[in-house]
């Protein structure tokens, strides 16, 4: 019987950005599942912070070289790989020079947001995709984590619906409080459009606020997972509202929990169309 798969994509993951809730869960959390008997893949953006000398990245040629075209604007998709030592797990890092190679995570040296955290979201969703459909690696579950996934679910149910490589693939997405000032670009739904995604698929973002993209992460996703104790009384009814299998916070002990959780979405019936 062949080992399930689990695709692990985050926005963090330690020791390559600063520790936080989910940069920690989102190293030790594969690390886990690897030993309970899956198979796994890990996905980050390549922030321009991390120091590719010192932890070993280097291209992935095979996986680099195609386009992604946001508001009418090519960009080149590049694939960095590096292993977290002693354990040799592998990361996959999206990479874009347009987007990626400043200095900073989110925001710039005076802290002020990036203005294009919407395209460099889609981006990084959108290549996450295309990387995996390249690898030819058909994931079981996919996991996303934190509020620059949360188109991953809408391109995974919508435009790749039909792929073999995500067929059956059931996608988890982690809320968590890691939140944001304000909106992104006010043409966030326009940019995110692709064929078969709709503006009507974008509704819940129409104002891309923090909590309106975890709203369609969470709506578009088979599962969800509270990854923060505390995500506030709007987020807290949508989910519970939105009749998806739940897992609620379970604390520091969660490797077994959410190893279980994915067996139960695997086994669930329901999938989103």
């Amino acid at each position: 019987m062949d080992k399930p798969k689990v695709l692990f994509v985050s926005q963090e993951i330690s020791p390559y950005v600063a520790q936080s809730d989910i940069s920690d869960i989102a190293r030790n959390l594969p690390q886990g599942i690897k030993k309970k008997g899956k198979e796994i893949r890990i996905f980050m953006p390549r922030y321009g912070c991390i120091n590719e000398r010192r932890h070993q990245l280097h291209e992935v040629i095979r996986l680099s070289g195609m386009n992604i075209i946001i508001d009418d604007m090519d960009h080149p998709l590049i694939i960095k790989v590096a292993s977290i030592q002693p354990e040799r797990i592998q990361v996959y890092f999206i990479d874009s020079e347009d987007y990626f190679q400043r200095k900073f995570i989110l925001h710039d040296a005076k802290d002020k947001f990036f203005k294009d955290n919407d395209e460099r979201a889609i981006f990084f969703c959108r290549g996450v995709a295309e990387s995996i459909r390249k690898l030819g690696w058909a994931p079981d579950v996919i996991h996303c984590q934190g509020w620059m996934t949360a188109l991953l679910p809408l391109y995974i149910k919508k435009v790749y619906k039909d792929d073999p490589i995500f067929a059956n693939s059931k996608v988890v997405y982690s809320a968590y409080d890691n939140g944001f000032e304000g909106s992104l670009n006010s043409k966030f739904a326009e940019k995110a459009l692709v064929e078969e995604v709709e503006l009507g698929d974008l509704e819940l973002v129409k104002d891309p606020s923090f909590e309106n993209l975890n709203k369609i992460g969470i709506a578009m996703s088979d599962a969800v997972i509270k990854g923060s104790n505390k995500l506030g009384a709007e987020l807290d009814k949508f989910i519970a509202s939105s009749g998806k299998l739940v897992l609620d916070h379970p604390g520091d002990d969660y490797i077994d929990a959410y190893s279980e959780f994915y067996d139960q979405v695997m086994a669930s019936e329901e999938v989103l169309s």
